[in-house]
């Protein structure tokens, strides 16, 4: 049974948006090479042992911190908050939750001021801040500009065990729940998250963790996705794209997933949609339909589901990951193959049509 964690009684900290993430990576040669020449991310700053990243549009110092060290990992997921007060209350919210907390007046990093990093109930090291340093947005910068232009941050992909309490402990600290997958025995395997008003600034993956599923960077449009291609095919190293590029039935958006040298997974993203009002509704998706994870029906690699990135605490190390006591998604929709099942199964054993298996899923969503 989930054990949800407690609301806490003082006010969650005012998040506008996710803003950064910081990586541990092996060699911050090869990392460089990936990140800076394959992807094109810009470098605002660099030393012996880190590297600050930033897309096109930011005006803040870094989405993107490559931190040399001995085991690949995910050191922070960093949202900016509203104002310096906001800090303050998160602070004091995590402090209530029994989180342990590390405040620093002058940041963890680099071009980042007053922050609190949090180990979170669910294990993972969160980020607050709201000083920044300001820096050159390139945005009419056309001289900079590759055919396939990473232009701004868009979401962090967090894998946990016990997808409802991680639903609710987000939707207590302000996220509102875009889309879902369940199943009709009410099992949740995935919940896609927001404070900006896009379909995610982070989403929760059922599965053994806690662990990093992805981190994803937006381009304008679906043909700098397709140049990412054309270039990692021409540099040799297609190897290192996983899966797509595609069209999500959830997010409704475009997709690449491709790994870094020390394999932290990397989406690159396009074409979602506006989630600003109030109303917006959320949609769920059946389990056995799977457009929900590619419209247009392609396999879903077993590694996709199975592997991520470690995540460490707030002394360094990684934490333990746990194991997932209900289903998995892919235990239920992945066969020997690795082909996802579409169709549902007929009270014979039989094999149903796709569209039975496509009504089937908008069933479960009005239900539900």
């Amino acid at each position: 049974m989930t054990n949800f964690v407690p609301t806490p009684t003082v006010p969650a900290p005012d998040i506008v948006r996710c803003a950064y993430m910081e990586i541990v990576v092996t060699d911050l040669a090869r990392s460089r090479e990936f990140y800076v020449d394959v992807l094109g991310l810009h470098v605002t700053e660099e030393d012996e042992n880190n590297i600050y990243l930033r897309p096109l549009e930011e005006f803040i110092h870094h989405n993107l911190v490559l931190r040399k060290g001995p085991v690949a990992a995910v050191a922070a997921f960093a949202y900016r908050v509203k104002s310096p007060a906001e800090v303050d209350a998160a602070e004091a919210y995590y402090k209530e939750l029994g989180c342990r907390t590390e405040r620093r007046k002058e940041g963890f990093t680099k071009g980042i001021g007053d922050s609190v990093r949090v180990e979170d109930p669910l294990g993972f090291p969160y980020e607050f801040f709201y000083d920044v340093e300001h820096v050159e947005r390139l945005t009419q910068r056309y001289d900079l500009y590759s055919a396939g232009e990473l232009v701004r941050l868009d979401h962090f992909n967090q894998v946990t065990p016990d997808v409802p309490r991680g639903r609710k402990y987000l939707e207590d600290l302000g996220f509102r729940v875009s889309e879902d997958i369940k199943d009709s025995d009410g099992v949740t395997y995935a919940a896609w998250m927001h404070r900006k008003q896009t379909v995610h600034d982070t989403a929760l993956t059922g599965g053994n963790g806690p662990r990093m599923h992805h981190v994803a960077f937006a381009t304008h449009e679906k043909h700098n996705i397709i140049q990412i291609c054309d270039k990692m095919g021409a540099l040799r190293i297609s190897d290192r794209i996983e899966r797509g590029p595609g069209r999500h039935g959830v997010s409704n958006a475009l997709y690449l997933y491709i790994l870094d040298p020390d394999g932290h997974r990397i989406e690159i993203y396009t074409q979602d949609y506006y989630t600003g009002d109030p109303d917006n509704p959320t949609i769920t998706w059946d389990v056995h339909d799977n457009q929900r994870r590619d419209w247009w029906g392609n396999p879903v690699v077993p590694s996709w589901y199975t592997e991520a990135s470690l995540v460490l605490d707030l002394d360094g190390n990684p934490q333990p990951v746990i194991e997932r006591e209900e289903k998995s998604e892919m235990a239920v929709t992945v066969g020997a193959d690795g082909f996802s099942y579409t169709r549902k199964q007929d009270d014979g054993g039989g094999v149903g049509s796709a569209a039975e298996g496509q009504q089937q899923g908008f069933k479960l969503g009005a239900q539900l």
